[in-house]
């Protein structure tokens, strides 16, 4: 669903009070995915990947349980049931996902797990790994990848949206290039309208979770992240910022899962706050419509410049489910410019022009 896996998921299942519905096939070749009402303990290959230590494991544990409690803070505050979709593969593998629609604080929200075996182009390689590697284009890369990915939209402008990421992937030896891995992921904000506290809360939540791993960390994920998601067409960027990074492979596996599971796990009490404080507050039609305009941008760069959206196309994933990330209305006008002195103006000019929030 963009901004990592490719959250290829299969035909609609009950969950909480949610309707079921049908889901059509993917429209081009794709593992064959098998519809479960009762998801297994684990998506990993049984005997193989699931034995003690095994990273592949406890990362689809942690993203699991993430998934789990992130949703159920949602339902609490919006009172609505996410509907839920569940599969596995033959050969290992799949996925979970849980969508919010139409919601009485949230217009979507979306929740998803993947688990994935597969192989992916030479090219998928190269978007996925942002390297140059020399692999004839016809050859696809063995390839094992977990993760979590989620955006939500809410309703009242004054509410932001929010996206978040975490990930683990590791390439087989191939064609001589030795097996790899790495973790990649980070949360980030979009809000319509700057309010300074929320600001220093969202940033001020994960620099401290940065700050209990490595005190580099938060000012290099936070200019990652400004920088990673720059539309570049227009010359700002989709949002606020928060922290981003990919290919983390630079500390042991233990240490970095660690961080990353801290990351996930701050996503509710770094976001629904914000959420709670302005979910009832009053907007015009024109603080909508500013809105509306803005997710116009979130759509842009989601389908230009966003490695994970590349990557869920190149290798073959459910396009609902990647696609999952845009949201439900969205507004394009001609030449838009807002007002000098304007509210709409002084966040236009934090998306041009990164600012530090702490």
């Amino acid at each position: 669903m963009g901004e990592g896996l490719p959250a290829d998921q299969g035909q609609a299942l009950p969950y909480g009070a949610a309707p079921p519905r049908t889901t059509p096939p993917p429209p081009h070749p794709a593992p064959q995915e098998n519809y479960v009402e009762a998801v297994p303990d684990t998506l990993v290959r049984v005997g193989i990947d699931d034995l003690p230590g095994s990273m592949r494991a406890r990362f689809e544990k942690m993203i699991r349980q993430a998934q789990d409690d992130i949703c159920a803070a949602i339902e609490e505050v919006d009172g609505t049931k996410f509907r839920q979709d569940a599969w596995t593969r033959e050969a290992g593998g799949g996925g979970i996902t849980r969508v919010l629609a139409d919601g009485n604080v949230w217009e979507k929200a979306g929740v998803n797990v993947s688990v994935v075996y597969g192989t992916m182009p030479a090219e998928g390689y190269r978007q996925a790994t942002a390297k140059k590697v020399d692999i004839p284009d016809g050859a696809r890369v063995p390839f094992f990848a977990a993760g979590i990915s989620s955006v939500m939209h809410p309703k009242n402008p004054h509410c932001p949206t929010m996206h978040f990421n975490y990930r683990y992937f590791e390439t087989e030896e191939f064609m001589g290039i030795p097996p790899q891995w790495w973790f990649g992921g980070g949360t980030d904000i979009t809000p319509a309208y700057i309010d300074l506290d929320d600001m220093k809360h969202f940033h001020g939540t994960y620099k401290e979770v940065c700050d209990n791993h490595d005190p580099e960390y938060y000012p290099k994920f936070k200019k990652w992240c400004d920088d990673y998601f720059l539309i570049k067409h227009r010359g700002e960027r989709r949002g606020l910022g928060g922290i981003f990074f990919d290919d983390l492979n630079n500390k042991d596996q233990d240490t970095i899962f660690k961080f990353s599971s801290e990351c996930a796990n701050s996503v509710v009490k770094s976001y629904v706050p914000i959420v709670k404080k302005h979910m009832n507050d009053e907007f015009t039609e024109q603080e909508k419509r500013w809105q509306q305009l803005r997710r116009g941008r979130y759509v842009e760069f989601n389908l230009v410049y966003d490695r994970g959206t590349i990557f869920g196309l190149k290798t073959g994933g459910r396009i609902e489910s990647i696609l999952m990330s845009l949201p439900l209305t969205t507004r394009f006008e001609y030449d838009m410019v807002p007002e000098e002195g304007s509210r709409e103006a002084d966040i236009m000019d934090a998306f041009k022009n990164p600012r530090e929030w702490l």
